[in-house]
């Protein structure tokens, strides 16, 4: 995630580290480079050269030439314009009808559907909602099978009629249905075009003004970079709409939509796809978006997501045979589980601060635990329970049903040992402590 973008900025502003105070000339050179590197990520030049001005104007103001760590002030002024740019404080969602229709919007590709999906999961495992999805897209081939499989995963009610082609009355219709089922919310996914065109916009306007939704949002591929800009310009005159979904911030973005796209059309970005699974998604904070974009990390969604996955009751059984040194391979495939369940591993080495970069040329395959996985389905239900009993001609048995080797076996066993070894010196008071730590921190 904007891995392209920190490593520019990082540059950038390298270029003041080695003074011993801020001067017009240094700061020129260092902002020249960061406009440089923010025209690279795609970002308007408009609003680039807008941007380089605000943060000239902080740096040399306020008694600032002075200051004997320039190049740490001058990166805390970057971030805070960076923060502002994209939207200052986090938006939530208008949730206040009864039920609340919420309407996607957005170019065919964008990942509309999927988003719904996921957005419907957030709702129901994070606020409590009941979701019922609608599938207004009676253009695109299967785009109805897409979102009735969506829905089956998320474990939402989908609303469709096959062979009605008017998607107003579906819109209208899914409401009726929603109430009558006790759903609270309904999300509306409706049809794209490649590009914009005069029929999608008169449709989603009809679909708009019919059913007079609390949140109408825009969905945007932000791999599209300055285009994706171009394309919510054109939907919010026509929309108004409330708010930005930025999709597939995982792969290899320039990030240019996600930092332009609030100046232009003064529309707060509300959340970010940022993955192909269902959990794959997150309240866009503007200030820990600009952390992560200048390699600071992100431990407070890091802990969240943390904490999300947090089992009280689990924690204890887990604590009590540790005590009991009972600590087998089917705990530690459980605390594999759950770390899983939090996201793309790459994703959360980047959250750590400094980690973005030592990480940004390692590939860390979502799959980092097949082997480790394999070596534990290998054994057996007595082996996994003690691990004691595992000797050599076991590990070549182990190693040759898993696909993998001997020495693989002995790696896991050695890890697996040292973290029981670690788990149990956890033990006792600090253990306790952490774990009320974990229980008591803001959610």
């Amino acid at each position: 995630m904007f891995n392209s973008l920190s490593e520019k900025l990082d540059k950038a502003l390298h270029v003041l580290k080695g003074h011993g105070s801020i001067t017009e000339i240094n700061v020129a050179e260092t902002l020249k480079e960061v406009r440089r590197a923010l025209l690279d990520a795609d970002v308007n030049y408009k609003i680039a050269k807008e941007f380089t001005n605000n943060v000239k104007e902080k740096a040399l103001g306020q008694n600032v030439l002075t200051t004997l760590q320039p190049g740490q002030l001058m990166v805390k002024i970057v971030k805070d314009e960076l923060t502002e740019l994209m939207g200052g404080d986090a938006e939530g969602i208008n949730l206040s009808g009864n039920p609340s229709v919420i309407l996607m919007s957005g170019l065919q590709g964008s990942g509309k559907t999927t988003f719904s999906g996921k957005l419907a999961k957030h709702l129901k495992t994070k606020k409590s909602k009941t979701p019922m999805l609608v599938a207004c897209d009676v253009y695109r081939p299967a785009a109805v099978d897409q979102l009735h499989i969506v829905g089956e995963q998320v474990g939402a009610e989908v609303y469709s009629e096959i062979g009605n082609n008017d998607p107003v009355a579906i819109a209208k219709a899914g409401i009726e249905k929603a109430k009558s089922s006790g759903c609270d919310v309904v999300i509306i996914d409706t049809a794209g075009r490649l590009a914009v065109d005069k029929e999608m916009m008169t449709e989603i306007a009809n679909i708009h003004k019919a059913i007079t939704p609390q949140e109408t949002l825009f969905v945007v591929d932000s791999m599209t970079g300055q285009d994706a800009v171009n394309t919510a310009k054109a939907f919010n005159d026509i929309l108004n709409f409330d708010g930005v979904i930025l999709t597939k911030l995982d792969g290899d973005t320039r990030g240019g939509a996600a930092i332009s796209i609030k100046s232009v059309v003064d529309k707060p970005i509300k959340f970010i796809g940022t993955g192909e699974k269902m959990e794959a998604i997150d309240v866009f904070y503007p200030a820990r978006m600009a952390d992560r974009i200048l390699g600071m990390g992100d431990v407070v969604s890091l802990v969240e997501r943390a904490q999300e996955q947090f089992d009280e009751n689990e924690a204890r059984k887990i604590q009590k045979k540790i005590a009991k040194n009972q600590f087998g391979f089917d705990d530690f495939l459980s605390q594999i589980q759950q770390i899983k369940k939090m996201g793309n591993m790459k994703d959360l080495m980047g959250m750590i601060p400094g980690m973005g970069k030592v990480m940004k040329d390692i590939d860390i395959d979502d799959d980092a635990f097949k082997h480790i996985e394999a070596i534990i389905h290998s054994m057996t239900p007595k082996e996994r329970s003690n691990p004691s009993l595992i000797n050599a001609s076991r590990k070549k048995r182990i190693g040759t049903g898993s696909g993998t080797s001997v020495q693989e076996v002995n790696k896991l066993m050695k890890q697996f040992n040292q973290m029981s070894k670690m788990m149990k010196m956890m033990q006792g008071g600090k253990g306790k402590a952490m774990m009320q730590m974990m229980k008591n921190m803001p959610r």
